[in-house]
Parts: C-alpha cells; sequence; structure tokens
C-alpha cells in the first residue's frame, strides 16, 4: 500500500473542529464589521412625539430602547452612535417624557423611550407612559425589537418585571442588555449574566441572547452595534 501523500513542512491537518471554530471567527468579525459601518453613518435626531397620533410615519426599520430613569440608556445611545450628546443625558432620573426618534444614514431608526419606575412620578404619570408605551408597540408594525436595559449593579425591580410582561402582552421581541458592568466585579458580573438569562426565558417575548455592556469603557458596544445591525437585513 502506497504512502499518503506527505503534508507541506509546517501545515497541519485541519480537524472539523478547527475549520468550524475559524468560520465562527469569521462570521463573528464579519458581523463586527457590519456592525461598524452601519454605525459610522450619521445618526440624526428628527422627531419627538408626546402622544401616539404625533407619531411619525412608520418607515424601514425601527428598534427601541426601553429601560428604568437612570439606567445609563442616553449614555447607550451616545456611546453606540459614537456621538456625546446625541441623546441627552440628566442628573434628574425620569425627565424625559416623549419617544425620541433618530435617523441612523437611512438605514436604521432608533427609538429612545421615556424611562420608566421613578419612584417620585405620580401615578397618572406611570399609569400614561404604560397605556402609551403599549399602544406604541401594539400599533408599530416597523418595530423589530425593544432593547430592554437592566442595570448590571443592582437587583431587578418589580417595574422591570411589569414592562417584560407589558412587552409580552404586546407580543413585540424584546431584547435584555445590561449596562454598567465596569462597576461590577467579575466574580459579580457572572451570576448576575445567569439571573438574566433565567428571567430570559420566564418570557415568551424575550430573545435568549443577553449582551453586557458599558458606556464608559466602550465594552460590549461592537458586540450590540453588529447585534442591530443583523435586524436591518444587510
Amino acid at each position: 500500500m502506497a504512502d499518503p501523500a506527505p503534508h507541506p513542512a509546517g501545515q497541519a491537518i485541519a480537524g472539523p473542529n478547527l475549520i468550524d471554530q475559524q468560520t465562527l471567527q469569521q462570521a463573528e468579525a464579519a458581523a463586527l464589521e457590519t456592525g461598524r459601518l452601519l454605525f459610522a453613518a450619521e445618526c440624526r435626531f428628527f422627531f419627538g412625539a408626546q402622544k401616539l397620533d404625533q407619531l411619525p410615519p412608520p418607515s424601514g426599520t425601527e428598534i427601541a430602547f426601553a429601560g428604568r430613569s437612570n439606567v445609563g440608556k442616553s449614555s447607550l445611545l451616545n456611546a453606540l452612535t459614537g456621538r456625546n450628546s446625541l441623546a441627552r443625558t440628566s442628573s434628574e432620573p425620569g425627565r424625559t417624557r416623549q419617544l425620541n426618534f433618530f435617523d441612523l444614514g437611512g438605514r436604521l431608526t432608533l427609538v429612545d423611550m421615556p424611562g420608566y419606575g421613578y419612584a417620585r412620578a405620580s401615578r397618572d404619570v406611570k399609569a400614561d407612559w404604560q397605556g402609551m408605551m403599549f399602544d406604541y408597540l401594539r400599533g408599530r408594525p416597523t418595530l423589530r425589537r425593544v432593547m430592554l436595559l437592566m442595570d448590571a449593579r443592582i437587583e431587578f425591580k418589580q417595574a422591570d418585571h411589569d414592562v417584560m410582561e407589558l412587552l409580552d402582552r404586546a407580543a413585540v421581541t424584546f431584547q435584555l442588555i445590561l449596562t454598567k458592568i465596569d462597576s461590577v466585579k467579575p466574580a459579580a458580573l457572572l451570576p448576575k449574566i445567569h439571573a438574566t438569562q433565567a428571567l430570559a426565558r420566564s418570557h415568551a417575548a424575550a430573545f435568549p441572547r443577553i449582551l453586557t455592556t458599558s458606556s464608559e469603557t466602550g465594552d460590549g458596544i461592537e458586540a450590540l452595534r453588529a447585534e442591530l445591525a443583523s435586524l436591518v437585513g444587510y
């Protein structure tokens, strides 16, 4: 029997696992580059609505950002777009009272939803928020996903559970994002991620993948850009 053909010096035999790993790495690199290109485009505020009848006509793809007051939503939007003052940050939680629409290069609309769960807000304000947000979520055909932000430093609140139930009822896919991970030690962050994954599994409308971010250090921003770009339909 003839000896098998020799392999060139220095060339390893690529097994299935190595090929799969290389393919995965290439796909991840391509996704990150797609996200980078999308968010390199100009992003501008173009509409603010305090009532449903003020909403702009639905067009293209919309992705909304929601979270408790002071969860770092404005900072995350600024970090995503690389613009320090695109979304206004405030030292007064719960200040935003309208849906703010931002156009990203004509390819994607980012929607900054009012923060919820502000302790000093009146019951009427909280009721109005839930009513308006539910109607927006249920009746917006271009809304692909809601990115629901959770502060990695603190426990889940009843307001978080209420909003997730509202999203379930509205049948809108939502994805949980842990913010401010730079302020959490690695030993504490991993259990928080596991708890967040369990929380996602308990809701019918939740997307299973959990993202972790820090607007301060930039951790997770590239991955989030890639995730959002995948929803645009490249």
